[in-house]
């Protein structure tokens, strides 16, 4: 898993927060705790996947694009983090006469595939307001 999903989702809920759902940059990047070019980053994938739009100029900054009931963490996923849960490297071979060595790394991947499918079925349960509710009763 890496930091852009955590960081989306964050930005998401805090843009349905918001009474007009508008944020800048720079007021993400603060209530993140991150830095504003990373959150323009990552805001531009939401903008691209079509979950917030900007606006230009004085006043203006990133709006939410649809309903936080609508937008789930799935979807999200699918845009910024897909496929992350398995990692980069694996151990083993596959040139090497051990079974085990040769095979590990087959193995893993399926069920580095099964865990992202299963994991984002979970997310598809999970939306931007329902983690504003669970925000909220934490108060």
């Amino acid at each position: 898993m890496n930091s852009e999903f955590t960081i989306a989702v964050h930005s998401l809920v805090f843009l349905a927060y918001l009474p007009d759902h508008m944020a800048s940059s720079d007021l993400i990047a603060k209530n993140v705790s991150t830095n504003p070019a990373r959150i323009r980053k990552i805001m531009s994938c939401l903008r691209k996947g079509g979950f917030v739009k900007t606006k230009e100029g004085i006043g203006g900054g990133y709006i939410l694009n649809g309903e936080p009931e609508d937008i789930t963490l799935a979807q999200i996923y699918r845009t910024v983090s897909c496929g992350t849960i398995k990692p980069h490297w694996c151990t083993g071979d596959p040139d090497e006469d051990c079974l085990v060595s040769s095979k590990i790394q087959v193995v893993m991947d399926d069920i580095f595939d099964e865990a992202d499918l299963y994991f984002e079925r979970y997310l598809d349960q999970i939306t931007i307001a329902s983690v504003l509710k669970k925000i909220k009763q934490c108060q």
